[in-house]
């Protein structure tokens, strides 16, 4: 059974399990004080900056609510999108674990603007008002949609006028950078970002996440929060050797790895090839639907699509391929649906899963008439497809 669920189906990538061997050779220090560690936050200044600081944590939730506890005092809260991860999947844990309130703003495309600062400002100096005091973007959205590094400026200068501070969730920063051939930086600390959760799970490692601190004068007590919320590994250097291993060579991998589509360079780094490689697949299998009755519901920009099957088909297509409901459909009878490509996804899964959602087609009912609404311009430029 192929998998289109989730990134998160996928397994370590041969390079991190090589990182994870060669860190578990004898005795380290805990708690970070280790070599691997160390090596990390040399390079996070190399790629992000001078200021910049990683605090390895152990889950994606739990670098969100370090970074925004750390972020805020205890009457701060966070503008966001209605469909950021931090408002929608994770459990409450901004509120419960960070006493944090999120503040939702509305977003069919999943991407924020400058007008989502002025939407709260308003209620900063109110008492009676949670403190709108940091906005947090998820790069890339929710929705497979992706911010340029002017519109996250934008944003960011917005806010830095107000007073409020930026922070990114960046489960998927890979595929975003990659999607536009930026450097990580041109999508945080040059665009203003102060605080990042940089994203590997989703990336070929195994467990772990990272909040970098690009702006020091940004938060408080961070080290302090992240022992507080239950997110320092004492093997710390188990989830910093699988970080390192997206950004440095560790030798030759276990077993063959999967095969290139060819848009990578000899030389670039793993978190770069990953990403390169599931959005390739992301777009070979919308290519390959296009012309099949689907309804695209969003561009694909990177390794998400997002498009509307009959349920029956949608049902049928499970019994021999992962992926989720989205929300409902165009109408009762159908549902919006969300496939996404990994680093491991092949050619072979993405042709024969077209093959598969084609042939269901064929059976089914035809498709509306009408198209979902139409996708805003894309910032990688051109039009969207």
């Amino acid at each position: 059974m192929t998998s289109f669920a989730s990134d998160n189906y996928s397994p370590a990538h041969p390079d991190v399990l090589v990182a994870l061997a060669a860190a578990s050779a004898g005795h380290e220090p805990s708690y970070g004080a280790d070599p691997w560690t160390a090596r990390l936050q040399e390079v996070v200044r190399e790629q992000l900056g001078p200021d910049a600081a990683a605090y390895p944590v152990l889950t994606g939730t739990g670098a969100n609510v370090v970074a925004l506890m750390a972020m805020l005092p205890r009457w701060g809260a966070v503008v966001a999108s209605e469909h950021a991860h931090l408002n929608t999947d994770e459990n409450g844990a901004p509120e419960r674990v960070g006493g944090i309130k999120v503040l939702p703003v509305p977003a069919p495309d999943g991407l924020l603007t400058p007008a989502a600062v002025e939407r709260y400002a308003d209620d900063l100096g109110d008492p009676h008002r949670a403190q709108p005091l940091v906005v947090s973007l998820t790069q890339s959205t929710e929705l497979g949609t992706v911010y340029g590094p002017d519109e996250i400026r934008a944003v960011a200068a917005a806010a830095h006028a107000r007073g409020l501070r930026v922070h990114l969730d960046g489960s998927r920063l890979a595929n975003a950078a990659a999607a536009l051939d930026v450097p990580l930086r041109a999508l945080t600390t040059d665009a203003g970002v102060d605080v990042l959760s940089f994203g590997g799970t989703k990336n070929g490692i195994a467990l772990g996440e990272a909040v970098v601190v690009l702006d020091p004068s940004a938060v408080d007590g961070v080290e302090f929060v992240r022992k507080a919320t239950m997110q320092l590994a004492s093997k710390m250097r188990y989830v910093s050797a699988q970080l390192l291993a997206l950004f440095e060579p560790v030798g030759e991998p276990v077993g063959e790895p999967v095969a290139e589509t060819g848009e990578g360079a000899d030389g670039d780094p793993l978190w770069l090839r990953n990403a390169r490689h599931a959005n390739a697949m992301a777009a070979r299998l919308r290519s390959g639907l296009a012309a099949s009755g689907v309804a695209f519901t969003q561009p694909t920009q990177v390794n998400a699509v997002f498009a509307t099957l009959p349920r029956d088909v949608a049902a049928t297509l499970r019994a021999r391929h992962r992926f989720y409901d989205w929300g409902p459909g165009e109408t009762s009878d159908r549902v919006e649906v969300r496939w996404m490509c990994a680093w491991d996804t092949t050619p072979t899964d993405v042709d024969a899963f077209v093959a598969d959602v084609r042939a269901e087609l064929a059976t089914a009912d035809p498709a509306p008439t009408t198209q979902a609404p139409a996708a805003p311009a894309s910032p990688l430029g051109g039009p969207v497809s």
